[in-house]
């Protein structure tokens, strides 16, 4: 009996790093496809393990004693079938193929790529936008200019109780009114020094301290959004408040 086709079929290859459709001839021997499969897959071939996954079915282990001369056809080979080759090689040898962590990447140097034509920054110079708009300096400043208004309405200032956003679980008391370097835009920024841990810092931004605040008991804000109010401290059912109920906590 024969297993002798003469036309190819195309198999799904699945290894650990690779996924391609390919076309294998039945007549070829194990030991040739096992040496086809290795630019593909990355695998030796004395390393490589061969189970055929046919729709609906087990997958079936790809063995014999003589891959020379037994040939891939005597498995039931079917159109679109999956076959996958694992590595038997130890954790130790493998070769990462996915991690890019050791690649040297290019970085374009920024003044090269602002003398570069058909690029969204000479886009947006061309049609002044951004900070190529001759009337952001003013735009700028009439922002910062509402933003100070908005605190002096407000009555923000430094030891004022308040919440954020309307929100009644987001009370503190400001630390912080002023531009903050770190954070975009100008005008007033106002720092608050929150009653529980539900904020972002600890009143510094990369490195630079504006307010002393536990951490994640930190938050900056717009003035729009601090309402300000005799707003108590928040107190749990036991009567323990900020601080006090994470000590109780940290004691259990």
């Amino acid at each position: 009996m024969s297993f002798h086709t003469v036309k190819d079929i195309p198999l799904h290859v699945i290894s650990p790093n690779a996924s391609a459709e390919r076309r294998i001839t039945p007549s070829w021997s194990v030991a040739q496809l096992k040496t086809k499969l290795e630019p593909i897959t990355g695998i030796p071939p004395s390393c490589q393990k061969l189970t055929l996954k046919l729709p609906g079915q087990i997958e079936v282990a790809i063995e014999c004693a003589d891959e020379d001369v037994t040939q891939i056809g005597r498995w039931s080979l079917q159109p679109y079938a999956e076959l996958h080759v694992a590595d038997l090689r130890p954790p130790s040898a493998l070769t990462n193929l996915t991690d890019t962590s050791s690649v040297q990447k290019y970085t374009m140097p920024a003044s090269h790529y602002e003398s570069l034509p058909s690029t969204v920054l000479s886009w947006k110079r061309a049609q002044k936008l951004g900070r190529f708009d001759p009337s952001l300096p003013a735009q700028e400043f009439a922002k910062a200019h509402t933003l100070w208004t908005e605190v002096s309405s407000r009555d923000i200032h430094v030891s004022a109780r308040c919440r954020l956003g309307g929100e009644d679980m987001r009370r503190g008391e400001v630390a912080f009114v002023g531009e903050v370097e770190e954070l975009p835009g100008k005008g007033p920024w106002v720092g608050v020094r929150l009653d529980e841990p539900i904020g972002k810092n600890d009143g510094s931004l990369n490195g630079k301290r504006y307010f002393d605040a536990g951490p994640r008991r930190g938050a900056f804000v717009r003035p729009e959004r601090v309402e300000i109010g005799e707003w108590g401290v928040l107190m749990d059912e036991d009567g323990l408040i900020g601080e006090d109920r994470e000590d109780e906590m940290e004691e259990l």
